[in-house]
């Protein structure tokens, strides 16, 4: 076992460098910030120091040989447009974007596994069919159309929910939450519904297909000739048996969820991450948008390293295949 997590943690150091560079390479390849930094009337001199001072005159290895030696102490660099360390910009909107994909994620795993397993369990029901139509129209609906739906029913037609924002925060170890107030949940609802609808029709489909395997197989059977309740070989037989590719499906959907949740945080102007890249990317603050996606591949990789981990603890056939 710890051989094999050891030879994990080696492919993600070399994944994690190979990322950096393409990160590095692409965003320099995009665009030149001085221009959107500097006035259109300012002077050549003003633009060569300018250019000078932000390094943009060095050869673009040694460019990225300053950013991996800064990287490699937790520095990202200062942020050209919000004038601060990028890290604790980054920082200071990761909670809003953390408490969102979480409450999105959970949701749709605790409402979406029950639902496939029971539409995997009488698939021909008329429950089953009616999830499954449900799955079927979360696949296919774009998410910023539902986003737009769900504020004209809910914000502006019943009124019920505001229509964007953050709502009242609490603080909890030096953080603000907003899902420590009621007034911040009010403001959670609508983005956290419509970020978990198409994950729900994900692990709907996905656990549905994994139990209607499952039933059939040998274990079940012999679960059955004990005795063993339907509840009974449901949740300590089938569950088990699904559990590894539910486990991968939820660590790669929250990883995605946290990185890529932009169109739900610009519709709902949820104060995260997202929203935070799509101003930088409009402006060309190149230390935020290199920050940002290394953090992501980052996230990436930890969260499938964990996964790896998770499959070798929830199924030891992984550990013997890796010790032969």
């Amino acid at each position: 076992m710890l051989s094999y997590i050891l030879r994990r943690l080696l492919q993600a150091v070399l994944v994690m460098l190979a990322m950096s560079v393409l990160v590095f390479l692409g965003v320099h390849a995009i665009g030149n910030p001085i221009d959107v930094m500097m006035a259109p009337d300012a002077t050549q001199e003003i633009r060569a120091q300018a250019i000078a001072l932000y390094g943009f005159d060095r050869p673009l290895w040694e460019q990225y040989g300053r950013f991996l030696l800064r990287l490699l102490h937790g520095d990202f660099g200062n942020s050209f447009v919000f004038n601060m360390p990028v890290l604790q910009l980054i920082l200071s909107r990761l909670p809003a974007t953390l408490e969102l994909t979480l409450v999105a994620v959970l949701a749709a795993t605790l409402l979406g596994v029950p639902l496939g397993m029971y539409a995997g369990y009488r698939p021909q029901g008329r429950l089953a069919r009616l999830v499954m139509g449900l799955s079927i129209l979360g696949f296919s609906v774009p998410s910023f159309w539902v986003g737009l739906v769900l504020i004209l029913t809910f914000a502006v037609t019943l009124g019920w929910m505001p229509a964007g924002g953050r709502g009242e925060t609490a603080s909890l170890l030096g953080v603000e939450w907003s899902v420590l107030t009621a007034d911040g949940w009010r403001y959670l609802l609508l983005p956290a519904l419509n970020l978990a609808l198409f994950k729900m029709s994900m692990m709907i489909r996905l656990a549905r297909s994994g139990t209607r395997e499952v039933m059939l197989s040998d274990t079940v059977k012999f679960a059955r000739a004990a005795g063993l309740s339907e509840s009974a070989v449901l949740r300590h037989h089938v569950l088990r048996l699904i559990l590894v590719p539910i486990v991968t499906v939820f660590g790669l959907e929250l990883g995605s969820t946290l990185a890529f949740a932009v169109v739900t945080e610009t519709i709902f102007s949820w104060p995260g991450l997202g929203k935070l890249i799509i101003e930088s990317i409009g402006m060309l603050d190149r230390p935020v948008m290199v920050a940002y996606l290394v953090l992501v591949a980052l996230l990436f990789i930890t969260i499938n390293l964990l996964v790896d981990i998770a499959y070798a603890v929830l199924d030891p056939r992984i550990r013997r295949g890796h010790a032969r």
